[in-house]
């Protein structure tokens, strides 16, 4: 058999001894060496195989193992170790009866890796030491924000921009790991922690979804809405159809989900005429919520509608501004 020298990487977000069958054979079979200590170092050990942390250049240190063995590995760090793979494979091209290269992975990161990345920084952040405007936050102070970056998501949807997108779902995230962090220094009894969102969440999709998870037939969008409300009720039982209901939510969109919600439900409740009211607000206001069931009946979203024309109304605000002189407003402190 050839001398080899097997660049072997695995993940360091899977626990330590979580490598293929392939990884662990090499490993107990022939010298292993790696630039630092880990728990992979340990584990290694711990299954009987030899491990050397080299302290100095790499290269020479595996090619006397190979010359000694016949076969040596580099447990590569976290990042790899490309600098030591390129130097490794101009070394082998220029010389190449020394050893034969081989890239093996011993672990591949999961769907959803990164999230655990999300967690870890924002654990340093919002621990001692970490960035002080972090610290300073509450879930009050921040809601604020998290309005805003859904908004920004949002946006990106309308412009159908999935770059944007991408980024704005991160800053959405941000919020969610923001909060998940600063809730683990709530007092005893009431602290929970990124998992526990995680983990409710999947609960859910897989209570909520049994057509999927449970075998339950259901063939249409209809029996699956029905079987959602149904398990939903029996979840959370309600003393109104309206519980649930974001009360925060822009006016228009609230009006179209509450009218959405009795009609749901079978309530024939028909909303406040114009005519009726005292003063001038509440009349407009009762125009206004007849003017989003009607859009509702016509299939209409109202404040999708609105937001349209207002921003058609913004542009044709934008072409004239060039011929107009005006004063600086302001400075601002939004961004």
């Amino acid at each position: 058999m050839s001398a080899r020298i097997v660049l072997l990487v695995t993940s360091p977000r899977l626990p330590a001894g979580l490598l293929t069958a392939a990884a662990w054979d090499v490993v107990r079979s022939a010298p292993v060496l790696t630039g630092t200590e880990s728990e992979l170092t340990t584990a290694i050990r711990v299954a009987g195989g030899q491990v050397t942390v080299v302290d100095g250049p790499a290269t020479q240190a595996l090619l006397d193992a190979v010359r000694e063995h016949g076969t040596a590995v580099w447990l590569a760090g976290p990042s790899g170790d490309e600098p030591l793979a390129r130097e490794l494979g101009l070394r082998l091209a220029r010389e190449p009866g020394l050893a034969e290269l081989e890239l093996m992975y011993g672990s591949w990161d999961p769907p959803g890796a990164r999230l655990l990345d999300a967690v870890a920084v924002m654990d340093r952040l919002a621990s001692p030491g970490g960035d002080p405007w972090k610290r300073a936050q509450t879930h009050e102070s921040l809601a604020r924000f998290l309005l805003e970056e859904s908004y920004e998501a949002y946006d990106a949807i309308s412009a159908g921009d999935t770059d944007a997108l991408r980024e704005e779902l991160g800053d959405v995230l941000l919020q969610v790991v923001l909060h998940a962090r600063l809730a683990e220094e709530l007092p005893e009894g009431e602290r929970w922690n990124v998992d526990d969102v995680a983990g409710g969440l999947v609960e859910k999709m897989i209570r909520r979804n049994p057509h999927v998870f449970a075998g339950v037939e259901a063939e249409t969008l209809e029996e699956i809405t029905a079987n959602w409300d149904r398990i939903k009720r029996a979840e959370k039982p309600r003393a109104s159809v309206l519980e649930g209901v974001a009360l925060s939510q822009p006016a228009l969109a609230l009006a179209a989900k509450i009218l959405e919600r009795a009609d749901r439900f079978g309530l024939a409740v028909p909303p406040p005429l114009a005519e009726g009211q005292v003063d001038a607000e509440a009349r407009l206001g009762a125009s206004l919520l007849a003017t989003v069931a009607a859009a509702r009946e016509a299939g209409l979203d109202a404040e999708a509608a609105l937001r349209r024309a207002a921003l058609s109304y913004a542009d044709a605000i934008r072409a004239t501004e060039p011929g107009l002189r005006t004063e600086p407003e302001p400075p601002s402190q939004s961004g």
